[in-house]
């Protein structure tokens, strides 16, 4: 197989690179030179948001069975790379996301759920949700329904994350202490390796697989437990988890996703669209996901070698809460301390 990833260097595109580099298929990235591709790679240089900045990607006159694109921003980016490739590429590969659904999305939606409005294939930045609709709307626009396969992913989390959430929860759990722990412990999270999506994703291609796909773990898959517990044994820290209920935690005035990476309140419409999706169709055509256990721990890997500091990607806000909130919290108490299974230690 013959693959063009646009991007290629980072977090998702960079995982789908290795994981077809590992099934043999001829890869070529397209990227603006920022970052090293994995080695075995053809790049191509240039940057899709300057004017003639698909130049080398149309001059180049080659050709691929599929091409896997993860940009973010504008859809007009995609509108015009997917235009430029219409005649030189089997399908097109958006990678998207569970965002593109209009508010609130109901717990066990899948990809027949109401989408958002106002959303335009060839459209200016505007926000999140209607830039990733609008890259998806530019995809098929170009392959077709039948060509386009849209990747509608859910928390991703795994090797060479770049948003800010599992290496600031390996970093602050890493320093040691007590740590403020989101409750209930057993609440049940929905997330995806990164690997684990890449091979699906090479796998639809395989299958010539179109339309849209809800692409995360399936409801239960860990828990906010199981996946804190994990960050203290492969971390060998010195750390404590205190769980608080989260009424405390929203009284402090903590901003869930955010402030805690991964968490947000069971109960509501946020925890229905983030932690509750209906991911039936991407099981049935042959997703499977790791256990928490070894994302966690290739993280781990992952970040201490480049020197334990995550790179973070510029249009995205800092995760992580503040210490001294932190602190006032736990000096607050009220919080139930934990057990590492593992160990059986008391997290005092």
């Amino acid at each position: 197989m013959r693959l063009l990833v646009l991007g290629g260097t980072e977090f998702v595109g960079r995982a789908v690179v290795e994981a077809a580099l590992g099934r043999g298929w001829e890869v070529t990235v397209f990227h603006r030179g920022r970052h090293r591709p994995p080695p075995g790679v053809r790049s191509l240089h240039g940057d899709r948001t300057a004017p003639g900045g698909l130049a080398a990607l149309a001059a180049d006159g080659g050709a691929w069975d599929a091409v896997v694109d993860t940009w973010s921003a504008a859809p007009r980016a995609v509108h015009e790379a997917a235009r430029l490739l219409s005649g030189r590429a089997g399908r097109y590969v958006y990678v998207s996301s569970r965002s593109v659904y209009a508010w609130p999305v109901p717990a066990g939606a899948g990809e027949d759920a109401p989408l958002v409005e106002g959303a335009a294939a060839d459209a200016a930045a505007s926000d999140y949700a209607r830039d990733k609709r609008g890259g998806e709307l530019a995809a098929v626009a170009a392959f077709g329904t039948g060509g386009s396969l849209l990747v509608r992913a859910g928390l991703i989390l795994g090797p060479y994350e770049n948003v800010g959430r599992l290496p600031w929860w390996l970093t602050r759990i890493a320093r040691g202490g007590p740590v403020l722990a989101p409750g209930p412990r057993e609440l049940a999270v929905q997330l995806i390796d990164v690997r684990d999506l890449a091979a699906w994703l090479l796998t639809a291609v395989e299958r010539e697989l179109g339309g849209p796909f809800d692409l995360v773990g399936p409801p239960g898959h860990t828990t906010m437990g199981e996946l804190l517990e994990a960050c203290v044994r492969v971390t060998g820290a010195d750390a404590g988890l205190r769980w608080y209920e989260p009424e405390v935690i929203l009284d402090a005035g903590i901003a869930p996703w955010t402030e805690l990476p991964v968490w947000v309140p069971p109960g509501g419409e946020a925890y229905d669209a983030m932690h509750r999706a209906d991911v039936s169709r991407a099981l049935a055509t042959g997703l499977v996901c790791r256990p928490v256990d070894e994302t966690v721990a290739d993280t781990w890997r992952w970040l201490t070698g480049i020197g334990g500091v995550a790179p973070r990607r510029p249009d995205r806000t800092g995760a992580g809460l503040d210490p001294g909130v932190e602190a006032r919290v736990l000096a607050g108490g009220g919080g139930v301390a934990g057990t590492t299974p593992a160990e059986g230690a008391s997290d005092d």
